[in-house]
């Protein structure tokens, strides 16, 4: 197994929809070239080159931006890449000038972003101006 983290690599729809179907059990095939073109970036994992972790990174066009579709393939799961995802991204936010970023979130998930290094407020807020 080795696993590589890019960020904002070359995406095909396709690769974020089989992502997605093994993931998410009621997955709707969709063409992601118009939503990752308007994102601050994405953050991608890969196993000899099969995608099996991602996370967007959408923005205000300021100071703002939010952590959406944090997902990692059913067997890849349980050993800290989700963490390692969301960390990247909010490394790589705070690289490009963002100061906040936001995640909303179930409840069932409130450990799993406590991990990421979110703190519990109504708005999923994260300072990046440490």
């Amino acid at each position: 197994m080795t696993e590589t983290l890019r960020i904002s690599p070359p995406m095909s729809s396709d690769d974020l929809n089989a992502l997605f179907a093994a993931a998410w059990p009621d997955h709707t095939p969709t063409d992601y070239a118009p939503i990752l073109s308007r994102s601050l970036l994405y953050v991608c994992v890969y196993d000899d080159g099969q995608l099996v972790g991602f996370v967007n990174v959408v923005w205000d066009g300021g100071k703002h931006a939010f952590i959406l579709d944090t997902t990692v393939h059913p067997a890849y799961r349980r050993r800290g890449m989700g963490v390692r995802l969301v960390q990247a991204a909010a490394d790589a936010a705070r690289e490009r000038g963002i100061k906040w970023l936001h995640v909303d979130y179930e409840p069932h998930l409130s450990e799993f972003y406590r991990q990421c290094g979110f703190h519990r407020t109504e708005a999923g807020l994260m300072n990046l101006e440490r």
